[in-house]
């Protein structure tokens, strides 16, 4: 009788959803009970991060392969089945500067994602941690830019489909054992056939780094990533969030900032000081011209990510660009949004309107 209660309890305790249209992503499919073990019960201590969408568990395989587990909770079967083709077709994207998506497991009301193990963490760890013992060299952050250039060319040229990533950023960027950059967190990512035309959807994303045509209208395409991308460059030349309410009010919009300073022929004063002056000039000034050249308000003046990695690649000059503040999609930030974010910990906040509402803090 007790080995009866021992095998019912085991039987809960690793029990999982899995339906007849899943047989096709079978090899996608991880056990519970092996992520449980992997993750040793997904214990605190191994903990690598929570946001507003999960937390994230490191965990080792029998083989001795490191992962990375996100539990994510889910509510309802609707569109469940969508979202794990989606998942599946992850699963098969396949780039360098990309974190491997290897699979998922769903079990009662949560879904598990399993990842490659990143093992130095976000790059926003290193850029804003001021208890980070090191910090990424000048040649390591103009190698993570080209890195996450190459990815996202892939993303929106290369793949079978269209690939919208929708959170560029710093904190969604993690960084392999040798300091490489990898572009991951693909929970607000879609796809497309090429050639489609796009159209409005619900606006995701994190203030400062979305394009105006999609808080105005909700209008996802290449452009609005190459956006994203712009603020990112900058964010990693700078060393500051595109948007941070601490900063003197002329500070506050880093994009409006760089802009100031370029039109004073003063760009150099933006550079992170936590780099103590070990960069190279014309690489700063190629890579600032480049982060506004992508964050131009019209859409149809943004380079391509083709354009980019050529430009990054030394295989184009980048165009001259005017600093001139009314011709880029600087952020309008309201007295109640910054209200909202000084209340928090963090200075960047998630958006979603689609069920209007706000998440503040890294994801």
């Amino acid at each position: 009788m007790l080995g009866g209660a021992v095998y019912l309890y085991q039987r809960r305790k690793y029990a999982e959803l899995l339906e007849q249209w899943e047989q096709e992503y079978i090899p996608q499919r991880y056990s519970f009970k092996n992520l449980y073990k992997a993750t040793k019960g997904f214990k605190e201590s191994h903990l690598l991060g929570a946001g507003g969408f999960g937390k994230v568990y490191k965990g080792e395989l029998l083989s001795g392969t490191q992962i990375a587990v996100k539990r994510v909770s889910h509510d309802a079967e609707q569109g469940m089945q969508q979202y794990v083709a989606e998942i599946a077709s992850m699963g098969r994207l396949r780039h360098k500067n990309l974190v491997q998506l290897l699979g998922y497991c769903r079990r009662k009301g949560e879904l598990l994602l399993v990842y490659d193990y990143m093992p130095n963490g976000s790059l926003d760890n290193y850029l804003f941690n001021k208890d980070k013992v090191k910090d990424v060299t000048w040649s390591q952050r103009v190698n993570i830019i080209k890195g996450v250039a190459s990815a996202l060319q892939y993303l929106h040229e290369e793949w079978e489909q269209v690939v919208l990533h929708r959170d560029i950023k710093a904190s969604n960027i993690l960084l392999d054992a040798g300091l490489n950059g990898r572009l991951g967190d693909f929970g607000f990512a879609r796809f497309h056939d090429h050639g489609q035309n796009l159209e409005a959807t619900r606006v995701v994303g994190t203030i400062g780094y979305m394009a105006p045509e999609l808080t105005a209208m909700g209008v996802t395409t290449t452009c609005t990533d190459v956006y994203a991308f712009g603020s990112f460059i900058l964010e990693v030349v700078c060393g500051r969030r595109p948007v941070d309410t601490e900063r003197p009010l002329e500070q506050m919009i880093l994009l409006k900032w760089v802009a100031s300073c370029g039109s004073r022929d003063n760009l150099m004063i933006t550079v992170d000081s936590k780099l103590e002056g070990n960069f190279k000039a014309e690489e700063v000034k190629m890579l600032l011209k480049l982060g506004m050249l992508c964050s131009q308000s019209n859409p149809e003046h943004r380079p391509s990510m083709r354009h980019i990695v050529q430009y990054l690649e030394g295989n184009v000059p980048v165009p001259s660009i005017s600093f001139d503040t009314a011709g880029f999609g600087i952020p309008t930030i309201s007295n109640e949004t910054v209200t909202q974010m000084t209340t928090t910990s963090s200075t960047s906040a998630n958006f979603c309107f689609e069920d209007v509402t706000i998440l503040f803090g890294g994801r």
